[in-house]
């Protein structure tokens, strides 16, 4: 771990604080935003809600999302991330604390969309700061071992919702897990770091046209530069594919162990815990540590490593969703292994593609369309496919969000920016 912090220079301890205050924070996110997954049959059971209402609790939250992005994005650009950080956490803090309290279907839905307020701050601002702070070939590793809290969070996520909702009911983890982030908010206070905008950036304006001439612009001209830039489209939207695939597959897989498999509410949310807490933490790492090593050799790696990442995941996808039930949990855990090899290396793609005077604005684009056009809708579309059908056949449609995401990165790596050269070369 020591060596994929270590970088020489002053700021080496503030950049090592802000990392892992922002890594916690990362943990609490997907806390948050995974366990109402753990206890969706619950849920469903208390408010006779069918599975396309279900799914369009995640709906809620994205749409959310998606409408305050641009907004922070524009911030986070022009004014210093540091508070708009803990703002941001403690309005979703205190949202998930607010779900504990609703009973009623609209009165959860509106909670939930609200949590999407503060994540649409602290998921742009947290990977700008990372990317101020160190050079671009050490980017990846940063970034593997920032979004190493998406695995991790969302399986103590299902774990909190299926074993405290199954003791204490469905409100108990909300309750619970909500007082964290608010208390690291806080501590970010005094602890956080706000890096120089663009301090190890490569020299040259290579990396978006008319890249100067945006960063102090309106938003409306960095958005034409950006849909300029093939690097950022395509990993964007390669990135959007995996992420509808991710998304369905998160909210409904505990409900198909359920319900497929005959597994309890609390053993189908232990088991995808499980499967997602070792296969995030090992595929995240193998990725970045693949594509770290590729780097040496061939710019391009971040988007070859992504591609593989969604062609290996796919066909272990069909045998879960359409393969005997005897294999159901080892072709899941091939799945999610394979699709959290691009977790560093994608997220590194998308930072690097853009100077560090517009991230903000390009993270916030790039969450949108990723929400927009992947995990915003389509739980609802899996649900209300399967209102129509059967869950397999709704869950069949991350195989074909796989497959498209596996020729856009493929076609993306052509138009991979050249990297700086390491310091002292």
């Amino acid at each position: 771990m020591a060596t994929l912090l270590e970088r020489p220079g002053p700021r080496l301890s503030p950049a090592l604080g802000t990392l892992l205050l922002l890594l916690v924070l990362n943990l609490l996110n997907y806390i948050d935003r995974y366990i109402l997954f753990g206890v969706q049959p619950l849920v469903q059971s208390e408010f006779h809600a069918n599975d396309q209402q279900m799914g369009a609790f995640t709906t809620a939250f994205f749409l959310t999302y998606m409408i305050v992005a641009p907004l922070t994005g524009w911030l986070g650009d022009r004014f210093s991330r540091k508070p708009l950080i803990i703002i941001g956490a403690t309005i979703w803090s205190l949202a998930t604390l607010a779900s504990a309290f609703a009973h009623s279907y609209d009165s959860l839905f509106f909670r939930r969309a609200l949590v999407g307020v503060g994540e649409a701050s602290f998921g742009i601002f947290a990977p700008a700061v990372l990317a101020d702070f160190y050079p671009d070939r050490e980017r990846n590793r940063i970034l593997s071992i920032f979004y190493l809290a998406i695995p991790v969070g969302a399986a103590l996520g299902y774990l909190a919702g299926g074993e405290m909702g199954s003791l204490w009911g469905w409100r108990a983890p909300f309750l619970i897990c909500a007082i964290p982030g608010i208390a690291i908010a806080l501590l970010y206070l005094p602890f956080g770091r706000e890096p120089e905008r663009g301090a190890f950036d490569h020299p040259e304006s290579r990396l978006i046209p008319n890249a100067s001439r945006g960063a102090r612009g309106d938003f409306f001209a960095r958005f034409v530069a950006l849909l300029r830039n093939p690097a950022f489209l395509t990993a964007t939207f390669g990135l959007a594919m995996i992420t509808f695939a991710l998304g369905g597959i998160s909210a409904w897989v505990p409900t198909f162990l359920h319900r497929v498999d005959g597994l309890s509410v609390a053993n189908a949310s232990l088991v995808v815990s499980a499967i997602t807490v070792v296969d995030g933490i090992a595929g995240t790492v193998v990725g970045g540590w693949v594509a770290q090593r590729w780097q040496r050799t061939d710019h391009r790696a971040l988007y070859y490593v992504s591609f593989w990442s969604a062609a290996l995941a796919l066909p272990c996808g069909v045998l879960v969703f359409f393969g005997p039930r005897a294999i159901t949990i080892p072709a899941l855990v091939a799945a999610e292994f394979f699709i959290f090899l691009n977790t560093g290396p994608l997220n590194a793609a998308i930072v690097n593609s853009v100077n560090g005077m517009i991230r903000a604005t390009a993270i916030s684009v790039n969450l949108f369309c990723i929400h927009f056009f992947g995990d915003t809708f389509s739980p609802q579309i899996i649900g209300a496919v399967s209102d129509r059908t059967n869950l397999s056949i709704g869950l069949g449609a991350t195989l074909v969000s796989l497959a498209i995401a596996s020729i856009i990165l493929g076609f993306g790596a052509r138009f991979a920016p050249p990297l700086a050269e390491p310091m002292g070369k």
